[in-house]
């Protein structure tokens, strides 16, 4: 989902009218050409079948704790594993390796994350990871059997890492496409003959954002039920459901093939992105200190606005609950299933088709009844509290938390529908909270602080699983506490100070360098 990027405040000293050359207008081409981009890194290879393959082999390749020995299969009684040491059950494994995923790519964004808003290097990482992550997805065709399952290791690491990474690079791209658009470009020239007061051409700029982010939203969640309805075909044409065999051998191939769409999806935006040059190193920055500097920077900034560092504390603190959550069901899902591709597939496009019903039902009520972002997102936070205590209930009963299968399909219609909003809301909130002259340094500070935060959750979980004798609900209770924890500090958010704030701010950099500290 595209990075909303609207203004904090109306305030006429935060309007930035900027002129750009012609040379760098957004073309038609160019702007369907970034749509399609993101059909392609849907996460379906990545961050769907590639971690339900992962799993997959490793309760083929497990074997069933209750009985003596190691040579039983793997049960409805347990499945684990010898796992760095120690012999783990499977669901923890898959958050193990999760959460060590997750810490590399918060290192690599610390790194070259910065890289996305300085010089002319983003469009060539783009290229350079999006390959590799194609890469990986076809690499999965020699990874088909659960002797395999170390390799499958560290092709899911590495595909949730090019995923991520290709993700944020391309989303990077959005603001110089939204300002570069032709109808911005001659609002500013209105601004600039007095024709238009700046309010209102930040009122055009904000709208023409919107509509490329839903725009984008939309032809992604259209052409990924496409490819999943492809998908379906392939498996009734693989037999996958006749042997557990076919089965294994079908989530290699649904991995190539989403890889295949992606590159083919990709090719248009590598040809018709136009280099539309960063902006310049700082003095006394290079490439390789430039995303340290400009973390330490954004925090220290960030700790002179109150109101900036309590949403930092919660969008850090609930980030981790959700990508935890989701992934902990995801395994129940996945051994709920019992690994078939075929249902896997369906389920994705239930809650893909409820993921768009609920963004547009959740924007429209907001846009219909002028509802605050923050009211909008403490909703939000609401569902997802609930889901944590769905999946606490079933600690101590077989009755329900995600124990059944009809449950896992009510899941994906909730998720999608109550849950997904927050990628959209928690984003929309940090430009609300932000300094406009500044936000990009926000936006870099977010953005670590969410990766950073992503892989602690997991790693928790997984330890809390191996505690509590591998009982995979468990890590709910962690979960819940930390959300409920969490949402007390988005309550404490006052927007109207967090305006002021900013204000302040702002007239008081006014004569200091953005990385002066």
């Amino acid at each position: 989902m595209s990075t909303p990027d609207t203004p904090a405040n109306g305030s006429e000293k935060n309007i930035q009218v900027q002129s750009s050359s012609t040379r760098w207008m957004t073309t038609r081409k160019e702007l369907w050409s970034y749509y399609l981009y993101y059909v392609g890194n849907n996460g379906l290879s990545g961050f769907n079948f590639g971690p339900s393959q992962y799993q997959n082999l490793l309760f083929l390749a497990g074997h069933d704790p209750t009985q003596p020995g190691s040579q039983a299969p793997c049960s409805s009684n347990g499945c684990v594993l010898l796992y760095l040491g120690k012999l783990r059950d499977i669901n923890s494994v898959v958050l193990l390796t999760n959460g060590i995923s997750f810490a590399i790519q918060a290192v690599l964004l610390i790194l070259i994350g910065a890289w996305a808003d300085y010089g002319t290097w983003r469009p060539q990482i783009t290229i350079i990871f999006t390959l590799l992550a194609v890469a990986v997805s076809f690499a999965w065709l020699a990874v088909d059997d659960p002797s395999k399952w170390p390799a499958g290791t560290a092709l899911y690491v590495l595909g949730l890492i090019t995923y991520q990474i290709t993700l944020t690079f391309w989303t990077a791209a959005f603001p110089g496409l939204a300002e570069n658009l032709p109808e911005i470009q001659t609002s500013q020239e209105r601004v600039k003959d007095g024709s238009q007061t700046p309010e209102d051409h930040n009122r055009t700029k904000s709208l023409a954002r919107n509509r490329i982010s839903n725009i984008s939203f939309a032809v992604c969640s259209a052409g990924e039920v496409v490819i999943l309805a492809i998908m379906v075909g392939i498996l009734k044409a693989l037999h996958a459901e006749a042997t557990v065999e076919n089965n294994t051998k079908a989530f290699s191939v649904l991995i190539a093939f989403s890889g295949g769409m992606w590159l083919l999806c990709a090719l248009p935006w590598f040809l018709f992105e136009k280099r539309r040059p960063g902006l310049s190193l700082p003095a006394g920055t290079s490439l390789l200190t430039i995303g340290p500097k400009q973390i330490a920077v954004a925090f220290k900034k960030c700790l002179r606005l109150k109101q900036t560092f309590l949403y930092l504390i919660f969008y850090f603190l609930m980030g981790d609950v959700l990508n935890t959550t989701v992934t902990v069901i995801g395994t129940l899902q996945n051994s709920i299933v019992s690994y078939s591709t075929l249902e896997l597939t369906l389920l994705l496009i239930v809650g893909i088709v409820a993921q768009a019903l609920g963004i547009y039902t959740f924007w429209s009520v907001q846009h219909r009844y002028k509802i605050r972002t923050k009211t909008m997102l403490l909703f939000n936070v609401f569902w997802i509290i609930l889901l944590t205590i769905w999946g606490l209930i079933g600690v101590h009963t077989n009755s329900f938390g995600f124990k059944h299968v009809w449950e896992v399909w009510a899941y994906q219609v909730f998720y999608g529908f109550f849950v997904c909003p927050w990628y959209a809301y928690s984003q929309t909130m940090i430009s609300e909270v932000s300094p406009l002259p500044q936000m990009f340094l926000f936006f870099a500070l977010f953005s670590v602080v969410g990766k950073t935060s992503a892989f602690i959750g997991p790693l928790v979980s997984s330890a809390i699983i191996t505690a509590s004798n591998n009982n995979d609900n468990m890590p709910f209770a962690f979960l819940f506490a930390l959300g409920v924890c969490s949402t007390v500090f988005l309550w404490m958010v006052d927007m109207d100070k967090s305006v002021t704030e900013c204000d302040d701010f702002i007239r008081a950099e006014e004569t200091t360098k953005i990385f002066d500290l």
